[in-house]
């Protein structure tokens, strides 16, 4: 497989730290509020890396954590009188819930700030200890950049242009502009722990590299982890702030190859709650099944900006439907064995650094040619327990395709009608039993008037609703 390194700017093979593992840490969300699109496109992107090498043969283990102790966590518990607990239980059980009605794999290891407070610490008072970390007059601890001879290495914005500079902390206290808060000591109206160095919290970058140290690292080797990933915008300043904290800490490398995937626009500008276009996944969800949504944000390339808009959404789910619609023609036949032929295709567009588009493209050809083969054979059974088994197989690797194909297109129908419909079907069975052939006709009938078609199955009538 390659990848594409963000440090090298360029595909490189994936080489292992060590044979058969990977291991993979993207940072998580900040649990002060509900999940937004942004959020759920990179646990897609990384879901699908996750998929990739899991299908490849890779042992990979998945960390994502999860930052409960901010400025904004805080802000947010004085504003509500919401205990900080509560909030940030409150929001990353939100966020677990909309990742998994986007068909988001639960990470292997969630770790989360407040829970590995013994880990910052260490690190802090290691990084203390060899000079490359310093205490201003206010206790604040901070990470003295001057003392890494690699720093900007990583992202080589080490530049006074000013964009870089708005990127990084005017505080006082710092001896240099892009040193950085490890340990912020404790003020009015705060959240603090104990720490030999005083009492106060940890900086943002910190926690990455500590609970990276303490819960995915490999020992004794040079890279720490194989591969880590998140939104393009952290590359500079966190990725290259925790990138020197390992290396002064630890004085291996963090991550072998890094990756981010692209940012998302909504009406041409970049989506970011500063300019208010921010769309919250569960409100989202509120109108299109996850899956819908999966597809959608699967089908632009992870690295690529991806410009969000609902005409494209309905596009791409006509799109998703054409696989429906084939597993709909092989209702009640069990899973064979995937064709080789189409697992080579898809698994090759992926190996190009997750080529979606590629991938998609084998994928419709796959249904085209499916449908081509039922209508010219169509009592040939090995070919339909083969074309199950690939759609499971797709399933399992791109997290498309695993729902019931009828209960797929009776998506966006009210309870209600619903209940009104499953009525009239056992309606229609009881008279079917009872050898009243003409009243079960006339409830097919009623039922086509409202659009509803009927599939007599072995296993019971199935309907959808006729589009």
């Amino acid at each position: 497989m390659v990848i594409y390194d963000s440090v090298l700017k360029k595909k490189v093979p994936f080489v292992p730290v060590l044979d058969n593992e990977a291991r993979i840490y993207v940072c998580g969300p900040t649990v002060y509020d509900d999940a937004h699109l942004g959020h759920a496109r990179s646990a897609i992107a990384f879901d699908l890396l996750r998929r990739t090498l899991v299908e490849l043969g890779y042992n990979v283990t998945f960390a994502r954590n999860f930052t409960d102790i901010d400025d904004k966590i805080i802000k947010k518990s004085f504003e509500t009188g919401e205990s900080i607990e509560a909030i940030t239980k409150k929001y990353t059980d939100h966020y677990l819930r909309d990742m998994r009605a986007l068909g988001v794999l639960d990470a292997d290891i969630s770790p989360r700030a407040t829970e590995a407070l013994d880990a910052i610490i260490e690190m802090i008072q290691k990084l203390i200890d060899n000079g490359c970390a310093y205490q201003s007059e206010d206790k604040t601890v901070w990470f003295d950049t001057s003392k890494d001879a690699l720093y900007c290495s990583l992202s080589h914005r080490c530049s006074d242009d000013e964009d870089t500079m708005a990127r990084i902390a005017h505080e006082e206290g710092k001896r240099h502009p892009r040193d950085f808060a490890l340990w912020k000591a404790c003020k009015e109206k705060d959240v603090c722990y104990d720490a030999p160095f005083g009492r106060g919290r940890p900086g943002w970058h910190i926690e990455c590299s500590a609970m990276i140290d303490r819960y995915l690292a490999y020992k004794e080797t040079e890279y720490e982890i194989d591969i880590h990933g998140g939104g393009a915008d952290l590359f500079f300043p966190h990725h290259e702030n925790e990138a020197a904290q390992t290396r002064c800490a630890t004085h291996r490398k963090l991550a072998k190859y890094w990756m981010h995937n692209g940012f998302v626009n909504i009406g041409g500008e970049k989506m970011s709650k500063s300019l208010g276009n921010s769309f919250f996944v569960k409100d989202a969800l509120r109108h299109y099944d996850g899956e819908i949504l999966r597809f959608y944000l699967l089908g632009t390339h992870y690295r690529a900006n991806f410009n969000f808009n609902e005409e494209d959404l309905l596009a791409s789910k006509k799109r998703l439907d054409k696989l429906y619609r084939l597993k709909k023609r092989l209702y009640g036949i069990k899973c064979g064995t995937p064709e080789k032929h189409w697992k080579k295709e898809i698994t090759e567009a992926l190996k190009d650094d997750l080529n979606i588009s590629k991938a998609l493209a084998a994928i419709d050809e796959f249904i085209a040619k499916a449908n081509e083969h039922i209508d010219a054979t169509p009592k040939d059974k090995g070919f339909k327990l083969s074309a199950m088994g690939t759609i499971a197989w797709i399933d399992k690797l791109l997290g498309i395709g695993g729902k019931d194909a009828y209960e797929w297109f009776q998506m966006g129908m009210s309870k209600e009608h619903i209940i009104q419909i499953e009525a009239l079907i056992e309606a229609r069975n009881e008279a079917k039993r009872a050898k009243n052939f003409s009243k079960a006709d006339a409830i097919r009938e009623e039922l086509s008037d409202m659009g509803i078609r009927l599939m007599d199955t072995p296993s019971g009538t199935v309907w959808e609703r006729v589009q």
